[in-house]
């Protein structure tokens, strides 16, 4: 089914053109144009009230009716609304709501319904309730659920014709219990639970209980959802997908391990359930906060990638802790110096030149790009640094920790004149900044999923990703504030772009996996945590590499633990976590971790 009219600015001024166009046709007796321009001013406006008179001149005329809006096989939107309700003008409306329910089903927020016979309790009071029922069925699995506020009126006119025809034949259970599944997404949980309990003492059946569960759980009634869907199993005791819903019903409720119990159940059915083998993951990490549940997940979906309900469980569950969805906060004195200067808002819309300049001095070397977010948030400002303590920040790992698999660094993109760190590659090209720019504007819902959409940055210019590391482009908005988190996230998706470069190289002996190690055992940076942010995520979506990847972020972790022993190591934390978002971390790697991240600093995670 085509729609053409994408773009269109003003809908009303098109389709009042469209029917002056039919008119001209119809009066010189060229039906077959004036039923096109018909059809096309319905996509426009569906409900434009000419447009109904229109059709009811075709439907009555000697040589029209339907066979002027005939259904081809590549049939257009607005032919399939005209055959509609030129049926339901000769009184054939058991023709014309299927037709209809297929046009909101192809785009369901048009208001393709939106006529005054879906109205008319006497017309439509003497549809068929089967008819009806099946149609709502057809209907329900278009819609979102729940349908969005925007979308409601266009399903205004089916709940009218529901309501009628369910006054009309009372003892319909089949339709009370679809008729919940439509009311429920729109917002009418009451009636949605009144509707499904009827059918249920009607005419008890799996569908009657398992929509008044969905309709209580709306209402988030737990336990009246749980007996309901637990009365459904009674009518399909081995159901994997209805388990499921129980489980994660009962972790929405603050039961996630009765939840567990009821999902692996499910399991035991169905061990491939598209459904269940997701949530048991998401419950399981819940509880205990193991990544591997995660990774499995992960995996599952490289091998199942339309599995929406599984992509959904992992990006939940990453958003819990850090790395593996939100970039953790920076910590470095700098930019908590830049927030408590910006907190009481007072330059939130100034301009550039009407920042203060702020003259600062540090204990100890500082992150260099916490530095230049700092300075690029406060035009003309400056940062000294009081004393540099070992192991020096500003050499690289290799120079100042004798243990690990990198001996050596390469390639840096800082370069220190005393304590001063200055960018030793050039900037960007345009385009290329604001590629990075474009992906970094957005928040990424998994680490696979950063992982796949950093392919766009696949053809920028390694030289350009390496110049956008400490040429940041400016922030979508102009707020100094978000300078620091904003500098972090164009990092993170640069390297995450690095992680494409010649991908046809094998991954040992690669370019990119050079890059970013060099980039991870440089200088004390956040570039090192993107870099290892970015090599995470290759272990995340190729497993021949996570053996790899997890020794280089564990060492380069206890270089920073050893570090940290003499000196602030300000991105540690950062560094830890990243240990906890690594496949394959051994459990004494990821005990140390944990020891260093305090209870104040827990991710969120839900653990019970």
């Amino acid at each position: 089914m085509t729609e053409g009219h994408e773009g269109t600015a003003d809908p009303r001024l098109e389709a009042q053109g469209e029917l002056s166009m039919a008119r001209l046709a119809l009066d010189e007796g060229d039906l077959r144009h004036a039923a096109d321009h018909v059809a096309r001013a319905l996509v426009f406006e569906p409900a434009l009230p000419e447009a109904h008179e229109l059709l009811a001149r075709l439907a009555v005329h000697p040589d029209g009716g339907p066979d002027l809006f005939p259904l081809d096989k590549s049939v257009f939107l607005g032919t399939v609304v005209a055959r509609a309700h030129v049926l339901a003008a000769l009184g054939r409306h058991e023709e014309a709501l299927p037709l209809l329910v297929s046009a909101q089903c192809h785009k369901p927020d048009g208001a393709w319904a939106d006529a005054a016979w879906m109205y008319d309790a006497g017309t439509t009071g003497r549809l068929p309730a089967e008819l009806v029922h099946t149609s709502l069925l057809r209907l329900v699995s278009a819609l979102s659920d729940p349908v969005p506020d925007g979308e409601r009126a266009a399903v205004a006119p089916y709940l009218a014709l529901v309501r009628s025809v369910l006054a009309a034949d009372p003892g319909h259970a089949a339709l009370m219990w679809s008729a919940s599944m439509l009311l429920r997404r729109t917002g009418d949980t009451g009636e949605a639970i009144d509707l499904a309990l009827r059918s249920e003492e009607l005419e008890p059946s799996f569908h009657a209980a398992t929509a008044a569960g969905y309709a209580y759980r709306a209402e988030q009634r737990w336990r009246e959802a749980e007996d309901a869907w637990i009365r459904a199993l009674g009518f399909d005791p081995t159901n994997a997908a209805l388990h499921t819903d129980i489980g994660e019903l009962l972790a929405s409720a603050g039961r996630p391990r009765d939840g567990l119990s009821w999902v692996e159940r499910g399991l035991s059915f169905e061990p491939d359930d598209p459904s269940a083998f997701p949530t048991a993951r998401g419950l399981r990490f819940r509880l205990d906060g193991s990544l591997h549940h995660l990774v499995e997940l992960a995996d599952h979906l490289r091998d199942h990638p339309d599995n929406a309900h599984g992509d959904n469980v992992l990006a939940q569950s990453s958003q819990s802790r850090y790395w593996l969805g939100p970039i953790p906060p920076s910590t470095e004195a700098v930019t908590n110096v830049l927030h408590r200067f910006l907190e009481d808002g007072k330059y939130a819309d100034a301009a550039p030149e009407d920042l203060p300049h702020a003259s600062l001095t540090v204990s100890a070397p500082e992150p260099p790009s916490a530095i230049l977010a700092f300075c690029r948030a406060l035009p003309g400002s400056s940062v000294q640094v009081a004393e540099v303590q070992e192991p020096d920040a500003r050499r690289t790992v290799p120079e100042v920790f004798d243990r690990g698999p990198v001996r050596g660094v390469d390639r840096r993109v800082w370069a220190y004149e005393g304590t001063t760190a200055r960018p030793c590659v050039p900037p960007p090209a345009a385009e290329s900044a604001e590629a990075v720019r474009r992906a970094a504007a957005y928040p990424w819902r998994h680490l696979p999923g950063a992982y796949d959409d950093a392919v766009h940055l696949s053809g920028v210019p390694l030289d350009d990703l390496l110049g956008v590391l400490v040429h940041p482009p400016e922030p979508p908005t102009g707020t100094p504030g978000v300078w620091p988190a904003w500098v972090r996230r164009v990092q993170a998706w640069a390297c995450l772009g690095i992680a494409h470069h010649r991908s046809d190289q094998p991954w040992r002996e690669s370019e990119r996996r050079g890059v970013l190690t060099d980039l991870a055992y440089g200088p004390e940076d956040w570039v090192s945590e993107a870099a290892l942010l970015a090599l995470v995520a290759t272990a995340w979506t190729h497993p021949d590499a996570r053996e790899d990847v997890s020794a280089l972020v564990c060492w380069r972790f206890l270089a920073a633990m050893e570090a940290s022993r003499s000196r602030p190591v300000t991105v540690l934390g950062s560094l830890a976590r990243l240990v906890l978002a690594t496949p394959q971390a051994p459990a004494e790697l990821i005990g140390l971790a944990e020891e260093v991240l305090s209870p104040d600093d827990e991710d969120g995670e839900e653990r019970e």
